[in-house]
């Protein structure tokens, strides 16, 4: 007996030595990303993948697609919905009309962050769980700084935007038009050449296009016109079936994760936000700041593309004001963070 105790504690003092790891299945997963890998957004997924690998102790492999290198940006939320990908981010604009509770966040609500609009999305969607979302497992939200105007041409007042031609898309396009412009309905990856080209005068973008889309090089300023500040909700989501299917450690494991992960969002589309800044003005090009009293009569000429939303959410069945009034109230919230 007593040299069975010798043998087991010896045992136990090797394996001490042994580095921690899981030693059972692995429960294998892949990730779906259209985000550029060298894109902050991508190198963000990727690091989020490592810590939960890490903190899973080996639990967990997961396998990542950034680029669209597995299902496009259009293509990622059906992907994870089908199983094609285990989980997946991309824009909720990409597939416009189907989550009509979460278009709110996309509204020129005057967003002053990225932080700000990563806060606002991340509380609203815990407040108004929409059921357009519970066919997957939201892991997190975000989305990024205020979209502003980026012209060709000066602009200081709202009779400059007459007849301008401005890139947009979705909400976006609906603004130019409210604000007496004419709205172009382009891709990203086309405006470059199109402002070049003149197709056209200006667009509508966060600040981080102006360095990351190289835009600084075919625009000659930007317009500060936060009053009307849209942003574009994005989602990291988890097919459904596969989320139920992980043991409860590991499920909590993600929700931690996921949970730190919403601020590091916020604050990459910040600075990208702040490198597009510093590059467009090291080309020459200027900024232009709204006074108070142009960016009320501009916020006052956008009001009917909310109150459009407003009145098509209710048409619906859901609480259209009230989804408003919330992201309202929530901006304030979380500028105060």
């Amino acid at each position: 007996m007593k040299k069975l105790l010798v043998v087991l504690l010896g045992v136990a003092f090797l394996v001490s030595f042994i580095p921690k790891g899981y030693c059972g299945k692995v429960i294998e997963l892949n990730y779906a990303n259209f985000f550029p890998p060298t894109h902050v957004q991508a190198k963000l997924g990727e690091a989020w993948i490592k810590e939960v690998e890490k903190r899973t102790g080996g639990k967990v492999k997961i396998t990542y697609f950034p680029g669209g290198a597995l299902l496009k940006g259009n293509q990622i939320y059906d992907g994870v919905l089908k199983g094609v990908a285990d989980i997946g981010m991309s824009c909720f604009a990409y597939t416009r009309g189907r989550f009509p509770a979460i278009e709110a966040i996309d509204l020129p609500m005057g967003y002053t962050s990225g932080k700000v609009a990563t806060c606002v999305i991340n509380e609203f969607y815990k407040k108004f769980r929409p059921k357009e979302l519970a066919e997957v497992k939201v892991l997190y939200l975000h989305a990024h700084g205020p979209g502003l105007l980026h012209s060709k041409k000066p602009v200081y007042k709202l009779e400059d935007l007459k007849g301008l031609k401005i890139r947009s898309t979705g909400f976006s396009a609906k603004v130019a038009k409210a604000l007496g412009a004419v709205p172009v309905a382009m891709p990203q990856g086309g405006t470059y050449e199109a402002l070049q080209k003149g197709v056209v005068d200006a667009t509508f973008s966060p600040m981080e296009v102006l360095k990351g889309w190289k835009q600084a090089e075919v625009i000659k300023y930007t317009i500060e016109c936060y009053s009307i500040g849209y942003t574009t909700g994005m989602y990291v989501v988890m097919n459904r079936k596969k989320w139920d299917s992980l043991p409860d450690d590991v499920k909590k494991i993600f929700e931690e994760v996921s949970e730190e992960w919403i601020a590091k969002h916020g604050e990459a589309w910040d600075a990208s936000d702040e490198e597009g800044r510093k590059f467009t003005l090291s080309l020459g090009n200027k900024i232009i700041p709204l006074s108070a009293e142009e960016s009320a009569r501009w916020a006052k000429a956008v009001q009917p593309v909310i109150d459009e939303y407003i009145a098509l959410a209710e048409k619906k069945g859901l609480p259209g004001k009230e989804y408003v009034e919330a992201i309202r109230a929530l901006i304030k919230k979380c500028q105060g963070r």
